[in-house]
């Protein structure tokens, strides 16, 4: 029976995970009292009574709670920023490479992917690695997501009585080109330069579309979306959560649609390639809450584990 406990259970993420694991006859939780929440030594009672501890907390907590490990045997999952660039920490995306998944297996200190960098590399790393995108090339990158990223204050602002007009309708954010998911994006993708990254939050609660636009004739060389799309699918073959779509999508976007909030409630990812000989335009879509948080955390778990990586998903 492994050990579990996460840290910051009352937020977003944290709950989502902790709603995956009951029925799970492999698991014990370990739960802290309401009232010993943000009890030092509780907390650090608990992470070190643990096999596994996930870290559903802001960056600077998430720090504080890795300074409290004293059990040699404990692994954590950090679900927050703050170690994800960090090279002394395992990237959670076993999908990347064999490399990926098998530091994973072997980690006692795994970064859980960001929502955003989770649909952005998807899409950057397998053709970097191909030669298709050179390191040092100007990558632009716009995305959509439910309001389910921004937390509890923000969904409680949406959901709540004083929901405004303009909370009605896209918006973009982090104008200043200063989303926090920029980082991990550029280390893992092994990019030269910090990619533009545009995120725009939406008026329904999950789900999320990442999208990246390729100029062929900026390219090293001409490249079709037949050709991104081989590359892509050969990448990506045999995995049970990242599924490379139809090219153009024509089966399954019948409507022309590409719907953000089609994969919530899932741990899945699609990855779509549409576009002509002069533009090509390339889409991943997930949930914001699920592969882009707590499935994947679960899902490294399992890895982790040594068991079947879709337990419990």
């Amino acid at each position: 029976m492994t050990k579990v406990f996460i840290d910051g259970k009352e937020g977003t993420t944290g709950l989502q995970i902790f709603e995956r694991l009951p029925k799970r006859n492999d698991i014990e939780i370990l739960l802290i009292d309401e009232d010993k929440r943000k009890d030092v030594n509780e907390r650090k009672r608990l992470i070190n009574e643990s096999d596994i501890t996930f870290l559903c907390l802001p960056d600077a907590a998430a720090i504080e709670a890795v300074s409290l490990v004293e059990n040699p045997n404990t692994r954590i999952i950090d679900a927050s920023t703050a170690h994800r660039t960090n090279p002394a920490w395992d990237y959670g995306f076993a999908e990347l490479s064999k490399a990926h998944r098998e530091a994973i297996a072997n980690s006692k200190r795994v970064a859980n992917p960001g929502c955003y960098a989770s649909g952005f590399i998807s899409l950057v790393y397998p053709l970097v690695q191909a030669g298709v995108i050179p390191k040092d090339y100007p990558v632009i990158s716009h995305a959509v997501s439910g309001y389910s990223g921004g937390g509890k204050k923000m969904i409680a602002s949406i959901e709540g009585a004083d929901k405004t007009k303009a909370m009605c309708s896209p918006r973009q954010y982090a104008l200043p080109q200063s989303h926090k998911h920029i980082p991990e994006m550029q280390k893992i993708c092994g990019l030269q330069f910090e990619p533009m990254f545009n995120p725009i939050v939406d008026d329904y609660y999950a789900g999320m579309v990442v999208s990246l636009p390729l100029i062929t004739r900026t390219l090293p060389k001409k490249y079709t979306p037949a050709d991104i799309h081989e590359i892509l699918s050969a990448h990506y073959a045999g995995q049970r959560f990242v599924k490379v779509m139809e090219l153009g999508g024509k089966e399954t976007l019948p409507d022309g649609f590409l719907s953000a909030n089609d994969l919530e409630g899932t741990n899945d990812m699609q990855l779509f390639v549409f576009g002509n000989e002069e533009r090509i335009l390339l889409c991943s879509r997930l949930d914001n809450l699920g592969k882009g948080a707590s499935g994947a955390a679960v899902q490294n778990m399992n890895i982790m584990l040594g068991i079947d990586e879709a337990t419990g998903l």
